[in-house]
């Protein structure tokens, strides 16, 4: 099926697009970066803009696709600024070419936003905020569960049993992860899991001229706590950007209550985001852009640089003092 997803042609992606919609295009096939996935903007024959995005099999399931476009439809019915799929001639908004699952979207174009003034932070969280409370209003059941033994977990085993390091390093890299993990377990013990975007850092959400802010990139969802989708916007670790929480969070609390408990989670949040990335790396090191982008991947160094990192996010995990209320 990698073999088909490769091969997948501009040609073949019209001709699929045309006959699931009352579309017809123009010969216009722009490539847009992205790792995973292949990204085309388009051009209808009536000057129209729209963005096709054929998802690599074996990535997410039909349903985990349904999560994440339920999840845009209830914002955009909720007049939350986000970039929803169309709907196409079957009454989907997911189409299926082979085994290849695909979706339609109109182009967004923007900026990214400005946060030179505290007013900028409070309407982002604002944002954040509108968005949440839609979130909690359904379950994404195929989707991840953002927690350290639903998620971290199989990644270090999979970094860790995949051949990618030496023993020796394998053995250090354990012994820190262990304890990232042992620490994540115990501060996730009673945090609500709710829908979230789960990769909302600022180049995720533009601002429109004349429209003001919208989200984009829903592609990572996830159920998790909803501090997951706000320490990415932060400028520096919790510690060094507590004004910026707080003015965040005093426009969040406009529309949907935050428990700040989960504050304290926010540097081990990081850890985890770390671990992730490193076991999403494992799993692209076959692709030539990857490697073109990431040469020194697996190397020697490479593993004593990131054992290093995640030794000093560690040594922060244990040395943060907990902003959030007890249990």
């Amino acid at each position: 099926m990698k073999g088909v997803f490769d091969a997948l042609t501009p040609d073949q992606m019209l001709a699929t697009l045309e006959a699931h919609t009352t579309y017809a295009f123009t010969g216009l096939t722009a490539p847009l970066p992205s790792y995973i996935n292949r990204v085309y903007e388009l051009e209808t024959q009536q000057g129209d803009r729209l963005i096709a995005k054929f998802y690599r099999p074996g990535r997410w399931s039909r349903g985990a696709l349904e999560d994440e476009h339920h999840f845009l439809l209830d914002c955009v019915e909720a007049e939350i600024p986000v970039v929803a799929p169309l709907m196409l001639n079957q009454g989907s908004t997911i189409g299926k070419l082979e085994e290849i699952h695909f979706a339609l979207f109109p182009k967004k174009s923007g900026r990214e936003m400005s946060l030179q003034h505290d007013e900028g932070w409070r309407r982002l969280g604002a944002l954040v905020g509108r968005m949440h409370s839609v979130g909690q209003e359904r379950e994404a059941s195929h989707r991840l569960r953002l927690h350290p033994e639903h998620t971290t977990l199989p990644e270090r085993d999979q970094l860790v049993q995949g051949g990618w390091m030496s023993a020796e390093m394998a053995d250090h890299f354990s012994r820190i992860t262990d304890q990232i993990i042992e620490r994540a377990i115990d501060l996730f013990e009673g945090v609500e899991l709710q829908r979230i975007h789960g990769d909302l850092h600022r180049a995720n959400i533009l601002e429109r001229p004349s429209e003001g802010l919208l989200l984009i990139d829903f592609d990572d969802m996830v159920m998790g706590p909803a501090v997951q989708d706000l320490w990415l916007l932060l400028p520096e670790h919790i510690h060094q950007a507590r004004y910026e929480m707080q003015l965040i969070l005093e426009g969040y609390e406009q529309f949907c209550a935050f428990d700040e408990y989960e504050i304290g989670l926010v540097e081990v949040l990081r850890a985890m985001r770390m671990i992730y990335f490193l076991s999403w790396c494992s799993t692209q090191v076959e692709d030539y852009t990857f490697r073109h982008h990431f040469p020194d991947w697996g190397e020697a160094h490479f593993w004593q640089r990131e054992i290093a990192d995640l030794e000093r996010q560690l040594t922060l995990i244990k040395h943060t003092e907990c902003s959030g209320g007890n249990r």
